[in-house]
């Protein structure tokens, strides 16, 4: 991917010690780090983790309590004016009037900025899947059209940084995955995405980097990849026994040899020759069959579930 080989990018966002208060929470507290030009930069974290507060202040919707923020070198929010013709936002709540029609709303975004032109709208239309619905009113507009509408409006500056709050929340499936490979070619061209996101597959698919936040707090930050690799997640083996192997005698003289195999930390027996192995380690299928075989006992089917980031952000996130 184009985000993942610029090792060596700029920073375009810079964030040190942020703090948010409202009242006597602390929505946000002391959140640092760093987005770099050309990726996907994907904020998780379960509601209330801060994730719509830390974004609203990166496009200085908020005025943070405490820290430093720079956006494209600018501060967000003494100098907002300046950074808003050159970054896009798709807020998670918007709304237009019912009464405007799509291609109305973007000739009036289009004359918020100097550099948009309706044409450029008219392809960000076609991009999103929306040209056939351009003389539509946005009230006839489904929740997924509106959407890709805010979407297109994000971009009709056509922005060095944008900004996407739960962007694919109301598409269906095949909307999703189109949306994705609009994202993928935007990085391609240079595009810098921060992207906030409950889907995890979302976040695995597209993001180069991911921050998972809980309580305010950063837990985690780096490549989905190594995120499952250095947390050690644990693998789940699910085994099915031939009805001769499956005796209670025979499961629970199995469940005490299992847990005794190396990298194996939980083994769960269910009814009917059911059994779930939890562990660790490239090995852990292996041993596990291997332990079997040795007491002649019979599988008839196998399946290994490997850790995903919804197991990472689970894992981070659970007392929350």
């Amino acid at each position: 991917m184009a985000g993942r080989a610029r090792s060596q990018a700029q920073a375009v966002v810079r964030v040190e010690g942020l703090t948010k208060r409202y009242g006597s929470v602390r929505a946000v507290d002391g959140l640092s780090f760093e987005v770099y030009e050309g990726e996907i930069f994907g904020l998780l974290g379960p509601n209330g983790a801060g994730k719509t507060t830390t974004v609203e202040c990166l496009e200085g919707l908020r005025k943070p309590d405490q820290g430093s923020i720079r956006v494209l070198e600018l501060d967000p929010w003494t100098q907002g004016r300046t950074l808003r013709e050159r970054i896009g936002l798709q807020l998670q709540e918007a709304a237009l009037p019912d009464r405007l029609k799509v291609w109305e709303a973007l000739d009036l975004f289009s004359a918020f900025y100097p550099k948009a032109r309706v044409a450029d709208g008219e392809e960000l239309l076609a991009r999103v899947g929306l040209l056939e619905h351009r003389d539509r009113y946005i009230g006839k507009l489904s929740g997924g059209q509106k959407q890709r509408l805010f979407v297109a409006l994000a971009l009709l500056n056509t922005p060095e940084l944008v900004f996407l709050d739960e962007l694919t929340t109301g598409l269906d499936p095949q909307g999703r995955r189109a949306m994705w490979r609009f994202l993928e070619e935007l990085r391609a061209r240079g595009t810098t995405i921060v992207l906030t996101t409950h889907y995890m597959e979302e976040a695995e698919r597209l993001c180069d980097r991911v921050a998972i936040l809980n309580q305010g707090r950063l837990v985690a930050l780096d490549r989905p990849e190594r995120l499952v690799e250095r947390l050690a997640i644990n693998r789940r083996l699910d085994l099915e026994l031939a009805e001769a192997s499956a005796s209670e005698a025979t499961l629970n003289a199995l469940q005490s040899d299992l847990e005794r195999v190396p990298g194996v930390r939980r083994v769960e027996v269910g009814p009917d020759g059911r059994i779930s192995v939890y562990g660790r380690g490239e090995r852990l299928a292996v041993d596990v069959l291997g332990a079997l075989l040795d007491r002649g006992v019979r599988v008839e089917r196998f399946q290994m579930e490997r850790p995903s980031l919804e197991d990472v952000f689970l894992a981070l996130t659970e007392e929350a």
